[in-house]
């Protein structure tokens, strides 16, 4: 089984099998933004679920510039005995623990942060207009200074035993903002040509390298396209890719999509069935990338995993499916007959289901379970769910919610 085979990155690290659990939002920070008792409790139960590398959800950079509620900060060394215990928690068993490290730029919504600041001073469409304000074009000075916060917070993710990071370049936040020509449409050296778009995230992989060192792992998620007219598309998509090939990234997890476009909330139905949602397009990448890619979404059986490996990838991302069987990769490893409990979730109220990010928050409150040291339901009621998350949190907890 190529699931089982250990994977060697460029620089040198040894990953035990080729399963990674993909970042999910999971709003168990402490008031104060630090990690709460419940982070180690849960990355222990993965990484004993016998997983190769886990990716944290996205710790923010800047806690003037929180994307959601609950999330976990790292500007300075305050909580570093917190993150101590969640990182040696995480890597129990021979599991690496990777921090994804974040800024929202303006995918931020209006009752979280004073301000929202993005390349450039483009708001969202009439959709998403009345909960993401227009944002503040950043000026250089703040540029650079964001750049040197990704390099700052990868040396203390390190320094307190995490054992890689990765760089959120995916689904609409900053980096992805920076990329993307629809949002950025600065005319200095940050904005333009597609060499000047990707110069923040090159900037950035730079930083963090600098700041790690050569010998431990730095990823990134990165869009294969975001889906909208005049975004950033495939072909740009796969030369960012070379150029941080060619600076030493280590791996590059594939998604796709923004808030304006949920890449994962449209796929088309062959794709489901056939499982592995943006396998195509690693497919099409192999033919010019030597660095390990891997593939996230929509994988249901050990034979769509395998699968994915046979068609150029070198790792499979798991998600929630993670949320309801934390085990499933020791399964899945040890060659047994599993297939994801991932269900289609409603509250059999059209109006409820689409007011409330349902396909989010029950997936939270497994994830709350865990941390709890209770064990997930995958029988949990959706109602009894989204009681749970306004009990816990109030109407907040509801209000642009993501993975």
């Amino acid at each position: 089984m190529r699931l089982a085979e250990p994977l060697t990155l460029p620089c040198g690290a040894v990953l035990r099998n080729r399963i990674l659990k993909s970042a999910m939002s999971e709003g168990l920070g402490t008031p104060a933004h630090a990690a709460s008792a419940a982070l180690p409790k849960l990355y222990e139960r993965w990484a004993r679920g016998g997983l190769g590398v886990a990716v944290t959800g996205n710790v923010m950079i800047d806690g003037r510039a929180l994307g959601e509620p609950g999330n976990v900060v790292l500007e300075d060394d305050r909580h570093l005995e917190e993150l101590r215990a969640w990182a040696q928690a995480g890597t129990t068993d021979g599991c690496d623990l990777w921090m994804q490290l974040n800024h929202p730029g303006k995918q931020a919504p209006r009752f979280l942060n004073a301000e929202t600041v993005s390349p450039s001073a483009v708001g969202f469409g009439k959709e998403l207009s009345s909960a993401f304000p227009v944002p503040r074009a950043l000026t250089e000075a703040e540029i650079e200074g964001l750049v040197a916060r990704f390099g700052r917070a990868a040396g203390l993710a390190v320094q307190a035993g995490f054992t890689g990071v990765q760089i959120h370049g995916a689904h609409g936040y900053l980096v992805s903002q920076f990329l993307s020509p629809r949002h950025n449409v600065r005319t200095d050296r940050w904005g333009g040509s597609l060499e000047n778009r990707a110069r923040f995230v090159l900037a950035v992989y730079g930083a963090m390298r600098e700041a790690v060192g050569p010998s431990v792992p730095v990823s990134i998620k990165m869009n294969s396209a975001d889906f909208q007219r005049g975004g950033f598309d495939e072909d740009d998509s796969l030369q960012v890719m070379t150029w941080l090939q060619d600076a030493g990234i280590d791996l590059i997890e594939v998604s796709g999509g923004t808030y304006e476009a949920p890449a994962m909330t449209g796929v088309k139905r062959s794709t489901r069935e056939r499982e592995g949602y943006f396998l195509d397009f690693v497919s099409r990448a192999k033919e010019s990338l030597q660095v390990p890619l891997c593939v996230t979404g929509g994988f249901r059986t050990p034979a769509g995993m395998e699968q994915a490996l046979e068609e150029g990838a070198a790792m499979v991302g798991l998600a929630r499916a993670l949320c309801v069987q934390p085990e499933l990769p020791r399964d899945v490893l040890a060659g047994k007959n599993v297939e994801s409990k991932v269900r289609r979730l409603s509250t059999g109220i059209r109006a409820i289901d689409k007011t409330f990010p349902l396909d989010v928050l029950w997936y939270e409150v497994q994830l709350a379970r865990m941390g709890e040291g209770d064990e997930p339901d995958p029988e949990l009621g959706e109602w009894h769910s989204l009681l749970t998350v306004l009990r816990r949190a109030g109407v907040q907890a509801f209000r642009m919610r993501r993975a």
